[in-house]
């Protein structure tokens, strides 16, 4: 974590949002002269320009507790009331940060929770497949041939299915597997809550009884979210229209839900990343926000990066030449981790917007943590046994 500081009484006089905070001079100061005021606009101006882009001077590294931070309900209502000015300069600062935060690490270790998960969570879908007979695993096979972004995986669900034989284990199976997978993803979440931190600069001041209701909170949460956005997927074509045919819907409501399924998803997991965002940093943010900045950029950043990548994967790839049978497999985490990298850059996104809001209600722009503190509790308990606050 890197806590910077600026020397007292220093402001940007170009920065009108900080401007408009700063105490005019004393009547008894003596005027300055028009050259001097010039070079003091010039000198201001350049720092704002450092500010904007993200470089800063190290100085001493304060006590996070003792930084006198904007509180949630400081300068502007939100970080979208930001002037153009200052959005521009967040995301200037956005994509800077994301080399100096080594957000392309964090994502690494988030693809890796993300893998501990996925095995059990497959676990728990081959349980249900084993109980829903020939005619419901035909169904599945063919929904997901439909939608399978490669022939490999296509072929790894045939023969999973191939191979579930009976349904006398499938439920303690489905179970089990239900336990493991919660508690592997519940894992991501606090990796996620890590990376957070990291974003924000900002230490984890929540004592472990705080933090792991709402590591498991937000993972019920997510997950159910997360099971509905691969419902909606999944629902499509034909399966949809079979499921309609059974439910008693023509085919009018089933063209129209497959049409209108696509901007509910992209709701729905622009607010699941609302809700990483808000819960996971210890930082007074300005509130939860339904659908984030971020999560918004995220979502697009995300679409384009997979669409992307599914066309360098049929044109120019040669990962089954190369892996053979693990091609799909090697497609698959690289794949996760860009995704992973799409959804940290979110927020980071809306960690420096929340930075242009503290700027504009007078914090200097290179001290952090630039946000109040949700909790320093833990602090103090390290602090009260000799431990650095680094």
């Amino acid at each position: 974590m890197r806590l910077r500081h600026r020397p007292e009484g220093h402001h940007d006089p170009d920065d009108k949002d900080v401007a408009a905070t700063v105490p005019a001079a004393d009547a008894g100061t003596k005027p300055s002269s028009g050259d001097d005021t010039a070079d003091a606009r010039r000198r201001g101006a350049e720092d704002f320009d450092l500010a904007a882009a993200g470089t800063t001077d190290v100085g001493h590294s304060p006590d996070p507790r003792e930084i006198d931070a904007p509180g949630p309900d400081a300068g502007p209502d939100g970080p979208t009331d930001l002037r153009a000015k200052g959005i521009f300069a967040a995301l200037k600062r956005t994509f800077k940060q994301f080399s100096e935060d080594n957000v392309s690490d964090w994502a690494a270790a988030l693809t890796y929770y993300g893998v501990l998960s996925i095995f059990p969570g497959a676990l728990v879908i081959v349980s249900v497949l084993g109980m829903l007979g020939p005619a419901g695993q035909r169904t599945v096979t063919d929904a997901v041939g439909e939608i399978a972004p490669n022939p490999q995986l296509q072929e790894l669900v045939n023969t999973v299915l191939s191979q579930v034989k009976g349904t006398g284990s499938a439920g303690l199976a489905a179970v089990i597997g239900l336990l493991v997978a919660f508690w592997s993803a519940s894992g991501y979440i606090a990796a996620f809550m890590r990376a957070s931190n990291a974003i924000y600069d900002v230490p984890e001041g929540r004592p472990i009884w705080k933090t792991l209701p709402i590591r498991v909170g937000v993972t019920a949460v997510v997950g159910v979210m997360l099971i509905a956005s691969a419902a909606i997927v999944v629902f499509t074509g034909d399966l949809a229209r079979v499921v309609g045919e059974k439910i008693g819907l023509g085919g009018v409501a089933v063209t129209t839900w497959n049409i209108a399924k696509w901007p509910v998803l992209v709701i729905l997991v622009s607010l699941m990343f609302a809700i990483l965002y808000w819960a996971s940093p210890n930082a007074k943010t300005g509130g939860f926000r339904w659908v984030s900045p971020g999560g918004i950029f995220a979502v697009l950043l995300w679409v384009a990066a997979s669409a992307g990548f599914a066309v360098y994967l049929a044109n120019f790839a040669n990962y089954n030449k190369t892996y053979g049978t693990l091609g799909g497999v090697i497609a698959f985490l690289v794949w996760l981790w860009i995704s992973n990298m799409a959804i940290m850059l979110g927020a980071e996104l809306d960690a420096e917007l929340e930075r242009g809001r503290a700027i504009a209600a007078g914090h200097p722009a290179d001290e952090e943590p630039f946000l109040e503190l949700r909790d320093t509790r833990k602090l103090k308990k390290g602090s009260d046994h000799g431990l650095s606050q680094g």
